[in-house]
């Protein structure tokens, strides 16, 4: 009988139970049970990395020995996030054939991963809200959703924090950065209470560095225009979504001052390599 992740027309991926480090199968693929905790966003074509990203997905390219999405990835399971969800369209088979369904990641053992090829599906990468909403049936009721392309290893993904904002009334939290020499306007303001807000420039805004909590309501339909699970593929932003939202104020947000870079261009990928040391 077809699974409801096949009836979404998603990919549900399984492996041979041989292959697998333990005998009651507990580690083959993710279950219709085991919502994902994560997402992590690995579709984008990364022009700006071109020619490195002409035959490889930028999350692949490494820093330190390690492909950047790797660094989130154990960061996450190392906070108890082992079952994550990876969305991907550019060159996306480069990303299933290097961490399969079940990677023993250094330090942290096996996590469960979940894909949803977006580029296989459509024919393109449905952005961040997109994509999102593409994956909402396989994600839980709260779920951190990191960007591939972002170099932060010190980022503590907080299992304190994520229990105070399942309790609280927000929707979403956002971790927002100085502003680095490529935003130097930045994105979004803070408050003094710790909520996001929507203002325009040149007040003091700080960027977004991807990293964020949201709740599955964050994405309801009301909002976005779009069915869970998107079955037509649009394609849809982020941003207005979190700016309707902030005029709500149903978003949270942090100020991360840790190291963060977003591996951009092939000068910054060459510059993390070259001057900052592995942690």
């Amino acid at each position: 009988m077809p699974t409801a992740w096949q009836h979404s027309g998603m990919r549900l991926n399984t492996l041979d139970s041989a292959s697998e480090p333990t005998a009651a199968n507990d580690w083959v693929g993710t279950s219709e049970q085991s919502l994902a905790t994560v997402m992590v966003l690995a579709a984008g074509r990364g022009e700006r990395m071109r020619p490195l990203t002409d035959r490889m997905p930028k999350p692949l390219l490494t820093v330190h020995g390690k492909p950047l999405m790797q660094w989130h990835m154990e960061g996450l399971a190392q906070a108890g996030n082992h079952d994550q969800l990876v969305n991907t369209a550019w060159l996306g088979d480069q990303i299933e054939s290097r961490f399969g369904l079940n990677p023993d990641l250094p330090q942290v053992g096996h996590i469960r991963l979940r894909y949803s090829h977006e580029g296989k599906d459509f024919g393109y990468a449905l952005e961040t809200a997109g994509g999102i909403v593409r994956a909402l049936p396989y994600l839980a009721p709260v779920f951190w959703v990191v960007a591939g392309d972002i170099f932060a290893p010190g980022f503590n993904f907080s299992n304190e924090q994520l229990a105070a904002f399942e309790r609280g009334r927000n929707l979403a939290h956002i971790w927002l950065v100085p502003n680095p020499a490529h935003n130097p306007g930045g994105d979004f303001g803070l408050s003094d209470n710790g909520q996001a807000l929507n203002l325009p420039k040149p007040d003091k805004l700080f960027t977004f560095s991807t990293f964020a909590l949201y709740k599955k309501e964050f994405f309801h339909a009301k909002w976005t225009d779009m069915p869970e699970g998107n079955p037509q593929g649009k394609a849809a932003a982020l941003a207005p979504l979190l700016r309707s939202a902030m005029d709500r104020d149903l978003v949270g947000a942090s100020l991360y001052t840790g190291a963060w870079t977003d591996v951009g261009t092939p000068e910054r990928l060459r510059e993390l390599n070259q001057t900052q040391s592995a942690p």
